[in-house]
């Protein structure tokens, strides 16, 4: 297997990555990032109510619709690029994704950790704010378990299979999607910024490898527009 290096090379990094933050006492080094960069974003949140009021609005539960449409309207550009004759199999590579992202995000919570978000971990620490004190818009602010980050993890495999399908352009816009809709939470204090630099991405780059840089992901695509109806398939092989 000609990838085989490259996936090594790649669980190798996901693990590293994961025991970096997982075997130091206190979590070392990533916890002076994590409580720092909730500690900035929240002295901001007091101090601006407007930007207190653009975190609540990015992390109301409606605003998800958001972030489903850009990746959407990604992956509807490179669908009308690709020829007519090709683009049948999309649809299969549409399901095999969503499908692999479930599969892989719960694999990640068997992980043996679990931690509050930030804003219930400094909840009785002095000067700490809840966005609730500044406007009404009902928003996710908390989690009692956010390792690894859920939406993060969507959004990376997400922008993996651009890279993998549609080339380094596509990659490009889903990293930039992954940024702009994974960084609200941790701004508001629903995670730690290692859910998703660490707890998300190294589930990601192990689970992920395996499937898309073996042909796997292909098989299950070209099973799956074998089965659909109207199917007229030509493999990604």
């Amino acid at each position: 297997m000609r990838r085989l290096p490259a996936i090594v090379i790649l669980n190798l990094l996901g693990i590293a990555l994961f025991l970096s933050w997982y075997l130091p006492a206190h979590h070392g080094v990533w916890w002076r990032i994590d409580s720092a960069i909730f500690f900035y974003f929240n002295t901001w949140m007091a101090q601006s109510h407007g930007f207190a009021v653009i975190l609540a609005i990015t992390n109301f539960r409606g605003f998800d619709v958001i972030s489903l449409l850009a990746m959407g309207l990604l992956f509807g550009f490179y669908y009308l690029r690709t020829p007519p004759v090709r683009r049948y199999e999309l649809i299969g590579l549409g399901i095999v994704m969503l499908l692999s992202a479930m599969l892989l995000n719960q694999l990640g919570h068997l992980l043996p950790v679990s931690h509050a978000s930030p804003s219930v971990f400094f909840k009785n620490h002095d000067n700490v704010a809840r966005i609730a004190q500044f406007t009404t818009i009902p928003t996710k602010d908390a989690s009692m378990d956010s390792f690894p980050g859920d939406h993060g993890m969507m959004l990376m495999i997400f922008a993996a299979y651009m890279l993998r399908y549609f080339g380094r352009r596509a990659f490009a816009g889903g990293l930039l999607i992954l940024v702009l809709f994974s960084l609200p939470r941790v701004m508001i204090g629903a995670h730690w910024f290692t859910d998703v630099a660490v707890g998300s991405l190294s589930v990601t780059l192990i689970g992920l490898s395996w499937w898309l840089m073996t042909g796997a992901c292909d098989k299950v695509i070209h099973w799956l527009n074998q089965r659909l109806p109207g199917h007229h398939v030509k493999s990604y092989q």
